[in-house]
């Protein structure tokens, strides 16, 4: 059995453990070290129990509490080398864990998960995301990207669990407050998923083992949590209810997949 569940996510900081019998990995950490530990704590994990940190790119509310956590722990931390680069002075001068920098593009394992990152067209330098892999269930995660590519689609395929960004809605994000510079950064190619967009990367993806599916990273301005549902739950001609949402606050509950 694998579980998964979010510590947070939205644009104010993102977080996701993963666990699979004694390993337990956290994909990103955008929040700050105190905040970080009382919403690991929240989850029933203790910082100390961590097998690891994966950064998926060095934007604040992915990487900005990741070091700090890692060092005060000593918990390893992989990263792209476009990451590194990006997140180098958020480093402490005195590094108190191991830092693996990783290829995009090779597979490799941490303990009883095997890890297959992937690159994700976003405005950062070296992005990517990950599938997990326990050998029985697999759970793919895909945020922060502003389209979809075949190979995306070829990675996420197969998902016992998925978590797929849903960030905006076009017209709200239109409409809404933003500066003109920002709506062109959120909808372009580099930028986030909208609704539509990640209905129609659900109808190319095999969703014949799929056991959960999660809408993140939502944008509190330019998004509401129903309009996801009804975008995802059309594409998927299923219930409202089996379509869950990843809150900023509160993230979400554990989920199993066997």
């Amino acid at each position: 059995m694998m579980r998964f569940s979010s510590i947070g996510s939205g644009s104010s900081g993102n977080g996701l453990l993963i666990q699979s019998r004694d390993t337990t990995l956290l994909l990103d950490c955008g929040f700050g070290l105190r905040d970080a530990i009382h919403r690991l704590q929240r989850a029933g994990i203790s910082p100390e129990s961590l097998n690891g940190i994966l950064v998926t790119h060095e934007h604040d509310d992915h990487a900005g509490g990741v070091f700090k956590l890692a060092n005060k722990f000593g918990i390893p931390v992989w990263l792209t080398h476009g990451t590194f680069t990006m997140v180098e002075r958020l480093m402490p001068k005195q590094r108190g864990f191991e830092l693996h920098v990783i290829d995009s593009h090779v597979p490799f394992t941490i303990q009883d998960l095997g890890i297959n990152p992937f690159p994700v067209p976003h405005d950062a330098r070296e992005p990517v995301q990950y599938t997990f892999d326990n050998g029985n269930t697999k759970l793919g995660v895909l945020t922060d990207t502003g389209t979809s590519t075949p190979h995306i689609e070829a990675m996420l395929s197969g998902c016992h669990g998925l978590v797929l960004e849903c960030n905006h809605d076009l017209d709200m994000l239109m409409n809404g407050p933003y500066a003109w510079p920002l709506k062109k950064r959120v909808s372009g190619r580099l930028g986030h998923l909208d609704n539509t967009t990640s209905a129609a990367i659900l109808a190319n993806l095999d969703l014949s083992h799929l056991q959960h599916l999660l809408a993140a990273h939502l944008s509190a301005k330019n998004n509401h949590p129903d309009l996801v549902i009804d975008c995802l739950s059309s594409a998927l001609n299923c219930e409202r209810d089996w379509i869950s949402i990843a809150d900023q606050e509160l993230g979400f509950d554990w989920r199993d997949i066997r």
